[in-house]
């Protein structure tokens, strides 16, 4: 979609803080977090929500947000890693992946602008634990 920001990341018309893809999904940090590590789970076929997604893909975008999920909790040091499914804000299938310590932290109006310099410190230390980590 033309004017689609999720799709302008996807084309790399507009940079983000990648922290992992393939051919099917990219993962990369919001620049509004509600906590360090919060990522952003995208298809890379545009579709409005999550919901309407095919049922392949659907799994398939569920099945790779689980297996981020470790190396997330474990490069953030968090308690748990939480998930949100709101569809709110753009129109394109999106999961997110907030790093959680506790049961309230998964509030959007905790979000708070972080800096390019902090985002790619977070990007650097997730990557790495997805590339070496032991998961």
């Amino acid at each position: 979609m033309a004017d689609c920001i999720f799709c302008k990341i996807i084309a790399k018309e507009i940079p983000s803080h990648a922290v992992w893809e393939n051919d099917r999904f990219l993962a990369f940090l919001t620049i509004r977090p509600v906590n360090p590590g919060h990522l952003l789970m995208i298809p890379k076929v545009h579709a409005d929500s999550v919901f309407a997604l095919p049922a392949a893909r659907y799994q398939e975008l569920f099945e790779a947000a689980k297996a981020l999920s470790a190396p997330l909790q474990h490069a953030m040091g968090s308690a748990r890693v939480g998930m949100v499914v709101e569809g709110f804000g753009v129109p394109h299938a999106h999961l997110h992946l907030v790093p959680i310590n506790g049961p309230r932290e998964l509030d959007s109006t905790r979000e708070r602008d972080a800096s390019p310099g902090e985002l790619e410190a977070v990007a650097k230390t997730i990557r790495n634990e997805i590339e070496n980590g032991s998961h």
